[in-house]
């Protein structure tokens, strides 16, 4: 924190003392006497005991949670309505009801299916829809699972009649359905960096296994491979009335309810709906260690995971949710947060979830730690799971989960939402009537003995996925000792297993050499050396805009590079051998020095041998499929990068270094070099994609490249 910084959080503890002043004064009276009063009187409170005893909890109260109406139409479309006449305001949620299904080797087609029902209808296009929805103030969503939609009470007729338009008569515009494969894509690319959704992938994968449905992963490749007309068979098949659950909240009577479901849906027609059956995943036999490699990282994100056996309808539910909030369920009391975060400052967050579900649940316990604690806070989870399972509870954190437990329960009936959903579980779930009636006295009941033995039933750290992702060549000889044969699984950024060639590489084979052949790969060291400067130019598109990079380089001696949106220059960097100008901010020594030395350098492998350089070569490993040599160079600052090298091509593919981001959170930059072309006789990439900058990858294709063009001085100068 620098000294800025902390003389505003000096100011804002002042003004929170005189504000908490202020309002005591209040809370006495406003005068002194009153305050006097109460300051003679405190020693007597003190010594009154009743008031150091905090009061015995009262029994749990039984809930009301309103009257719900259920009726089925002649179609087979059950219908569930919940009254709420608090705001003039009612919504109609249509959910799917089928088996989850398999979706191979086009995973992804059921989402986009249902994206692509708003995008046009057969007498509406997106345009007049989104128009209709803003004109009625509504809110209107459809998914692969069903359609949402709600409005004031008064515009119901005309959000029906629009709701019911998309749901009979999608028209699957193909402009609508290759632009949402589009952004679809675009997405996976941002999470191969992503190491939450890396992590998330794996345990995926691990969990269910890839035949089963909630095993399956979207890649690019299977999003490139779905079809319109497959979409268009997963609606015909799967958006039938006897599939489907209406669930109908808010300003509305059920007679009314039944009139307008009647009117609009009861034309619907049925239709046969495919069953399926899947082989029930189940834990591991005995602990296994997966690393997912993320060059440059230096933070691991761990995730122990595991499937379970765990329904909504299981009386082992509530202790099961007790007892997971104990362990790190969302409570900060829970025993992950107190160990890796407040006593041993491994992380920002540890938490735990159980999840239940109808097909198959899962267990999951996570955090984001450093590299150098990968190994100790892996040891600390499964001490914590080991220690569920042999120690005992107090009662006073089994009474302070329940309490919490309660609370959140308590205030999600301020949610008609809520109500609908607990509805639509009583009826899908055959939950009995007084479930959620009687949560808080089922809750109010659990024992330390209840806690036992759910604890001793799903905790299982023998039986666990140890998913690590981060920096291999810092953590994986460390994580050996968890996994239960010390062999440690790789795999990709997808839960595709990867294995890497551990034999020693032939010692003709060196940084050196690697680094010596691209030089040859992209022209040779003669004609490379000819090379006194080089302009580009490449644009990308950001936030819908073009964005255009403008670049000018004179070899080992000065930089000008403009980032220009919309007309605007967004940003200006001009180095001229002596300072750097960043946006008119002069530095002549510090990191923005050394960047500008390093972006002067047009071919830097030409001195990465040298000149205070360090470069090793880390054996091979897969990029995109292909086998890559991997070097780690180091630069004369001490900072590090990872770059990679096809081994059949010899060209520059992927490079990975570490920044520090807003609010000094280290960032892993990956720029992926590709669609190699020759100019004046050197092999330049030509699409240049980095990722981890922003949300989303920033693929920069090169409009013009010129090299030993004429330029100015004046082009580097700084004023």
């Amino acid at each position: 924190m620098n000294l800025f910084s902390k003389k505003i959080k000096s100011i804002e503890m002042r003004n929170l003392l005189y504000i908490l002043s202020f309002f005591s004064l209040i809370a006495i009276g406003c005068n002194k006497s009153n305050a006097d009063k109460v300051m003679k009187e405190a020693p007597m409170l003190k010594k009154e005991a009743w008031r150091a005893t905090a009061p015995s909890p009262a029994p749990a109260r039984s809930i009301e949670l309103g009257i719900s109406t259920s009726f089925e139409l002649d179609n087979g479309l059950k219908v569930i309505v919940v009254e709420n006449h608090k705001l003039p305001r009612v919504s109609y949620q249509l959910s799917l009801d089928h088996d989850a299904i398999v979706e191979g080797d086009q995973a992804g087609y059921v989402t986009i299916a249902g994206q692509l029902m708003k995008t046009g209808t057969t007498t509406k296009s997106k345009a007049d829809i989104d128009e209709a929805v803003d004109f009625i103030g509504a809110n209107l969503s459809t998914s692969g699972s069903g359609v949402f939609a709600s409005t004031l009470t008064k515009h119901q007729d005309k959000l029906l009649s629009l709701m019911t338009d998309i749901l009979f008569n999608p028209s699957f515009n193909a402009d609508e359905f290759e632009k949402i494969k589009k952004q679809t894509i675009s997405g996976i690319a941002s999470s191969k960096t992503d190491p939450n959704a890396m992590a998330g992938n794996v345990a995926t994968i691990l969990n269910n296994g890839k035949g089963h449905p909630y095993g399956e992963v979207q890649t690019e490749e299977t999003v490139k491979s779905i079809t319109i007309d497959k979409c268009k068979e997963y609606y015909n098949t799967y958006f039938k009335p006897n599939n489907a659950y209406l669930v109908v909240v808010g300003d509305i009577s059920p007679a009314v309810a039944k009139a307008n479901v009647e009117k609009y849906f009861g034309n619907w027609k049925k239709g046969k709906i495919p069953t399926v059956n899947y082989k029930k995943p189940s834990a591991p036999g005995e602990r296994k260690v997966a690393v997912v490699n993320k060059d440059g990282a230096v933070q691991s994100v761990i995730r122990i995971t595991y499937p379970v056996d765990l329904k909504l309808a299981d009386d082992d539910l509530i202790a099961a949710r007790v007892m997971n909030s104990i362990l790190g369920g969302g409570i900060f009391s829970g025993r992950l947060m107190q160990n890796l975060r407040e006593d041993k400052a491994y992380t920002y967050g540890a938490r735990s979830s159980l999840r239940a579900d109808r097909l198959v649940g899962n267990f999951n316990a996570s955090a984001s730690v450093r590299n150098e604690v990968t190994d100790s806070s892996v040891h600390e989870f499964l001490f914590e799971l080991d220690r569920m399972i042999t120690e005992g509870f107090a009662e006073e954190d089994i009474q302070l989960t329940k309490n919490s437990l309660a609370g959140s329960f308590a205030r999600s009936l301020e949610s008609p939402q809520t109500i609908a959903r607990f509805a639509l579980n009583k009826s899908r779930y055959n939950l009995p009537d007084d479930y959620y009636n009687t949560y808080l006295s089922k809750l109010d009941a659990i024992t330390e003995a209840d806690v036992k033995r759910v604890a001793k039933k799903y905790i299982r750290p023998d039986n666990a996925y140890v998913i690590v992702v981060g920096s291999k060549d810092d953590i994986a000889d460390k994580l050996l000792r968890f996994d239960a044969d010390g062999v440690i699984d790789y795999y990709d950024a997808f839960g595709n297993e990867v294995k890497y060639d551990d034999a020693e590489l032939p010692s003709d084979i060196t940084a050196a050499t690697v680094l010596e052949d691209y030089i040859a790969a992209i022209g040779g060291k003669d004609k490379v050396m000819t090379v006194k400067n080089m302009t580009t130019i490449g644009a990308a598109e950001m936030m819908g805009q073009k964005l255009s990079v403008e670049s000018f380089v004179v070899n080992n001696a000065k930089v000008r590079q403009k980032f220009i949106m919309a007309g605007n220059v967004m940003n200006d960097m001009i180095y001229d051998g002596t300072k750097v100008s960043t946006n008119g901010i002069v530095a002549t020594s510090g990191k923005e020095m050394d960047q500008a030395k390093e972006s002067a350098m047009i071919f830097p492998q030409l001195g990465f041998t040298s000149n205070g350089y360090k470069s090793e070569l880390k054996g091979t490993q897969p990029v995109d499929g292909n086998p890559a040599y991997k070097i780690v160079v180091t630069k004369p600052s001490g900072d590090k990068m990872t770059q990679l090298y096809d081994v059949k091509s010899s060209l520059l593919v992927e490079e990975i270094r570490s920044e520090m981001g807003p609010g000094d959170q280290a960032m892993t930059i990956t720029t992926g070099y590709a669609d190699y072309k020759e100019v004046n006789g050197i092999m330049i990439p030509h699409t240049v994609t980095v990722t981890g900058m922003a949300p989303m990858p920033l693929t920069m294709t090169m409009e013009k490249v010129m090299i030993n063009s004429t330029l100015g001085d004046d082009l580097f100068m700084i004023k």
